[in-house]
Order: structure tokens, then sequence, then C-alpha cells
């Protein structure tokens, strides 16, 4: 069907949100921003922090750079809008824009899903094949690797998008979330949606949870490793795997449970939602700097280079 028809009837879509309350919804735009905010310079600094020090260029810690632009992306897919919608009593998105809000979601999603499992290949190589270490994770591997992530993300977004956007749409129009969630939009579609939803419990819910069971045992693998070796470098190695399997645990645990189960109502989806989406962004930053020596230091080392001559700077003028 045409897709400027199926516009024609449904040109936006009503999202309920979180709280009807007035109070309330100032409450969490106050939160959400903050936790925005926190998100952008967290993850930011990570990011930098691994371009300009040469003690962080490895390939362990080009994953994490690039974790942490996957996870600032898929924040930014979706809650500037939500927060904004928070100071809105009419919240609405255009036809295009939920589309297009879905698209990114799941395209920075799926990215970072296999992402997380390229993190994971390194790790064991790391572990398990250490004297072929820095033969094995050659730079060319990192960005075959990087470019294998971008693709994934692209071709699952578009193999789900692909017939979303062709869907006719005559209302109702109303999304009980503060988000576009594919579940949510193709259930509101005036046609026969088995073969799509299908498809998304296979390409987003059965992958999330296949890759999941896989990464878990290969971390199994690992930490059997580890334990067969008591030395500094095992607890160091013991110490960032432990920080791995949190991620993942955090980014796949929410998307199974949405997505292998999307088409029955659960009130407890507008939460996992918002975890998946916003918290764990927030989340991985502070994982990873929490649990790593080497990134604290290099997070000190940061501050004091650029923080440091600007409180000089004001000393003198506080003098002056």
């Amino acid at each position: 069907m045409d897709i400027l028809n199926n516009r024609s009837s449904v040109s936006e879509f009503i999202l309920v949100g979180l709280s009807a309350s007035q109070e309330t919804q100032v409450f969490f735009f106050a939160i959400l921003f903050l936790v925005y905010v926190a998100i952008i310079v967290g993850n930011l600094l990570i990011v930098i922090s691994v371009i300009v020090d040469n003690h962080l260029h490895s390939p362990m810690y080009f994953f994490l750079a690039n974790l942490s632009f996957f996870d600032l992306c898929l924040s930014s897919a979706a809650t500037p809008k939500v927060i904004s919608d928070f100071l809105r009593k009419h919240k609405t998105i255009s036809w295009w824009g939920c589309m297009t809000q879905m698209f990114f979601m799941h395209f920075f999603g799926g990215g970072e899903m296999a992402l997380l499992i390229a993190m994971a290949i390194d790790r064991y190589v790391a572990i398990c094949k250490p004297l072929h270490y820095k033969t094995i994770m050659s730079h060319r591997v990192l960005i075959g690797f990087l470019l294998l992530s971008w693709v994934i993300g692209l071709i699952h977004t578009t193999s789900q998008m692909v017939f979303t956007v062709g869907l006719p749409f005559c209302g109702p129009n109303v999304l009980d979330s503060f988000f576009c969630d594919l579940p949510l939009v193709i259930k509101l579609a005036c046609t026969e949606t088995y073969i799509l939803e299908l498809l998304v419990v296979v390409n987003s819910g059965l992958l999330s949870l296949i890759c999941f069971i896989l990464l878990l045992i290969s971390y199994v693998v690992m930490l059997v490793t580890i334990w067969q070796h008591s030395s500094s470098a095992s607890s160091k190695a013991l110490s960032t795997l432990s920080a791995h399997i949190t991620v993942v645990t955090l980014f796949f645990g929410p998307a199974i449970f949405i997505y292998a189960f999307p088409f029955n109502s659960y009130s407890v989806d507008k939460f996992l939602s918002m975890f998946y989406s916003i918290i764990t962004p927030l989340l991985n930053p502070l994982i990873y700097t929490l649990r790593n020596q080497e990134m604290k230091a290099a997070i000190k080392r940061l501050s004091n280079q650029h923080l440091k001559p600007t409180k000089m700077f004001f000393n003198r003028l506080m003098v002056k």
C-alpha cells in the first residue's frame, strides 16, 4: 500500500507517557534531564580519554570507546524528545518522526549488540590465547569488527522497518509509552501483522536471547581459565570480565524481555524500555570507570591537563 495513503489517515501518534500528574512530570523532567547530561558527559569522557591518552591505545579500550559512542547515540535517539514531552500537555510525535525514532533505536541497539560480542571475543583471545593476542587482535581486525557492528545494526533495523513503514494506520493512534517502539506501533496497524510480529520476535527477541546465552557460555569458559591461573594479571582480568558481564546483562536482559514476548502487555515494559534506552547508557560508563584502574587514571590525567590550567587562571584573576 502506498505510504502516502497510510499517512493520510494517521499523521501522528499520541504518547501516553509515564504520568498524567503535572507535578510528577516536572519531577521526571528534572531527573531525566540530569541523567541525559550525565550520559553525554560520562560517555564523551570515555571516548576523549581513549583518543588522547596513549596508555589506552589497546583493543579493549578501542571497543570501550566505541561502546560509549553507541550508548550516546542510542540514548539520543529518543531521550531528548522524552524529556521535552514532560513539559507538554499533549504528547505527540509525527508519523515520520515515529518511524525515524524506531529506525535509529534499532540501528544503534543492533550495532551495540554486535559490538558487545566483539568485546567478548577480544577478552576471550586476551585470556585464553594471551601469547597470540597482539597478532590476532590487529588493527585491521579491530576496524573489521567495528564496520561489521555498523553493518549488522543497519541490517537489523532495515529488515524490520522496511515492512513497518508500509503498514496501513487508520486509528487508533495512542501509544502506551513515552517513545515509539516496534511492538506497540505494529499493534496499531489496520491489517494482519502476524508475520511481522514473528519477524520482530526472531530478529530482536530470539536473536538477543541466543547472543546472550552464547556470551554467557564464553564468559564461563573465560572464568574457568582465570581461576586456573592465580596471579595479579588474572585478578585484573577477572575485574575487567565482571564489568563486561554486568554490562551485557544490563543490555540484553531488558531487550530479551521486551522483544522475545513483545505483543503481550506487561506493565513493567515501560520501566524496561526506559532502562534499556536511558539507564543502561548511564550505567555503562560508571561500571567501566569504577572497576577499571587504568580508565580512572586516564580520566584523572585528562582532568588535570584541562582543569588545572583553568583553575590556575581563575586563581590569578582572584589575586589581581
